[in-house]
């Protein structure tokens, strides 16, 4: 089944929508009205999730919009605490059911499945073949009784199958049923694949290995009239129950969702700080507040934070306000949320992902800026006032040490010709580069000079920016600077003939915090890279049966994994040797024997400039 999920709280939506592919659902997150508009009139969905609330056009109206254009598909709506109004609106507006937030994750898991047989109500909640058994409620796959071990995308394609068992499917057609939006769209071989890999398995299990048919030309089906086989006892097989399934998923969106707490809080922070020392907020981040208060007002409670969602609703309350909120509000606000942050702590005892230091962390980010161009710095001002950074203003080099000595920055904005000059800034430059440790300092100039850019990259500046560049964009790039990798959600996935060397490699790595994968028998390799989806790839140069020019050379030629950074192990350094790996589409060759700081050092390097493409990627957008 595939669902469009139009949500604005990122944290929710990236945590609804993992649990939900964890039970074989194919989600796609729209953040505004307009934006779940275009998906639906480009996509095929069997089921709309439609937060009320929504940046550009909002859920009712949108929920009429498709009504209106004629759309069939069953529509949940997500309304807030309380929102009657909403509820009567939107079930007049032709949605099919609503939850409330907070929700329960189980229980919306099982309006989906009960809108989704509702949406075709000929099939039964277990959907059967002859033989064949699928339960959509358990993600179990039986034939004649035996269990079929299917990846989740097998599991989608045989559904699909069933779920429209008369019906002929091209590839494009499975497509655009089984694949998000945003994911590129797979070659047809990769539908062969998984077609002949379901063949495979239901042919073990005891299946006619046509009973997925090829209809030449037009695409696959299920072989028509199946004969209904004896059952064969066998012995149950220890397969994971949908209970299971979905505690792990939930477990790990809660997890995922608390390590988001301490930079959402931030803003209610800021807000609360801004009225206690000017008596007024600035509209842009009052209207932030209150957007970060009423989306936490929702997703506490759903991750089973009762009280702090309460807290959280009251906050939400104060800065709705529509005349200047006055000292009485003020206090109140700053009261909810210190017992806000206290409940947080004490529901989290371990803080590992989400600590006091976590939560002011935006707090704790002191931006000097130092330049004499009044109009820009009034602008990075006012942003960094948004983004809860701490600033300090410098007009020249002499003021600038006083405020480093005095006030210790995490990051500098140099202008590098500010009042004193481009000698004294490139002498500044160098000796923030040169303390212990280095204050990173982002130089901004209005000349496109290539003298210059090289000065900055010996004096060991961080980055070379332009004045026309928007204040937002600047303050992205310097707060990019401060955010290290965080190794705990990296994944590696290393392949190597030699057992030694692997856990060699296991023991430099997992104590840096990375999650790792190894890999003996190469022949292997696709299964483990699709089931385990690594952010980097390790191979090694000479195995037996294929070699690691040759997997690289496959990962590149598939679409969805051809930008998959790949590193070389090897103990061959010849030029022609490197040479072939680097024409491979190798990011990188890590010469054999190992060594430890090296290894580290290399794959943290890959992975920063991976996440610095990503955060382009996403500014870009």
């Amino acid at each position: 089944m595939r669902i469009l999920l139009v949500e604005d709280d990122d944290s929710l939506a990236q945590a609804v929508a993992a649990v939900l592919s964890k039970q074989n659902y194919v989600v796609d997150i729209a953040a505004d009205g307009e934006a779940g508009w275009e998906l639906v009139t480009v996509c095929n969905y069997d089921l709309i999730l439609l937060d009320v609330i929504l940046p550009k056009l909002d859920g009712i109206s949108l929920c009429r919009q498709l009504r209106q254009e004629g759309y069939q598909m069953p529509i949940l709506l997500l309304t807030a605490k309380d929102s009657k109004t909403d509820k009567v609106m939107g079930l007049d507006a032709g949605a099919d059911d609503y939850v409330v937030k907070p929700f329960d994750f189980q229980e919306l898991s099982a309006r989906i499945r009960a809108l989704g047989r509702r949406g075709n109500s000929s099939l039964p909640p277990v959907l059967e073949w002859g033989s064949l058994r699928l339960n959509p409620g358990s993600c179990e796959v039986t034939y004649a009784d035996k269990a079929l071990h299917i990846t989740a995308k097998e599991f989608s394609i045989l559904e699909l199958f069933l779920r429209n068992n008369q019906r002929t499917f091209s590839r494009s057609a499975i497509v655009d049923h089984l694949w998000a939006a945003d994911v590129d769209p797979p070659e047809d071989d990769t539908i062969k694949s998984h077609i002949k890999s379901l063949r495979q398995k239901l042919k073990a299990a005891g299946a006619p290995y046509d009973f997925i048919k090829t209809v030449y030309g037009l695409g696959y089906r299920l072989k028509p009239n199946p004969k209904k086989q004896k059952s064969q006892v066998s012995k149950k097989e220890s397969i994971p129950t949908q209970q299971e399934i979905f505690a792990a998923a939930f477990a790990k969106a809660r997890e995922d969702f608390q390590a988001k707490l301490g930079s959402r809080i931030a803003v209610l922070e800021q807000a609360s700080k801004a009225l206690k020392e000017g008596g007024m907020l600035d509209s842009r981040l009052q209207q932030n507040a209150e957007q970060e208060a009423h989306k936490l007002a929702g997703s506490l409670g759903s991750f089973g934070f009762a009280r702090p969602s309460l807290l959280a609703e009251k906050i939400e309350t104060i800065l709705q306000s529509k005349t200047p909120i006055n000292q009485v509000q003020s206090q109140h606000l700053c009261e909810l949320l210190k017992e806000l942050q206290q409940e947080l702590l004490e529901q989290t005892p371990n803080h590992s992902t989400w600590d006091e230091q976590a939560l002011n962390e935006q707090q704790q980010n002191a931006l000097l800026i130092v330049s004499n161009d009044r109009q820009l710095v009034e602008g990075l001002v006012k942003e960094a006032a948004t983004q809860g950074m701490h600033v300090d203003i410098a007009i020249n080099v002499a003021d600038a040490r006083i405020a480093i000595e005095s006030s210790s920055p995490d990051v500098v904005l140099l202008d590098l010709y500010c009042a004193d000059g481009v000698k004294n800034s490139l002498n500044l430059l160098a000796e923030l580069s040169n303390r212990t440790p280095p204050i990173p300092v982002l130089v901004f100039t209005d000349r496109n000079n290539f003298t210059d850019r090289v000065e900055v990259v010996r004096a060991g500046g961080r980055s070379f920016l332009y004045k026309s560049m928007p204040p937002k964009q600047m303050l992205e790039l310097a707060s990019r600077i401060l955010q290290p990798i965080v190794a705990s959600k990296v994944k590696v996935m290393i392949v190597d003939d030699d057992v030694q060397l692997l856990t060699v490699i296991r023991n430099l790595l997992e104590p840096q915090g990375i999650k790792l994968t190894t890999l003996e028998d190469p022949r292997r390799f696709w299964e483990t890279l699709t089931e385990y989806s690594p952010d980097l790839l390790v191979l090694d140069l000479r195995m037996p049966h294929v070699n690691g020019i040759e997997l690289c050379q496959t990962v590149r030629n598939d679409p969805y994994w051809s930008k998959l950074p790949v590193v070389f192990l090897t103990a061959y350094v010849k030029p022609d040797t490197v040479d072939r790996i680097f024409a491979a589409g190798a990011d990188d060759c890590i010469c054999k024997p190992i060594e430890g700081a090296k290894l580290i050092t290399r794959i943290f390097k890959r992975l920063e400039r991976i996440q610095l493409i990503s955060k382009i990627s996403e500014t870009s957008h």
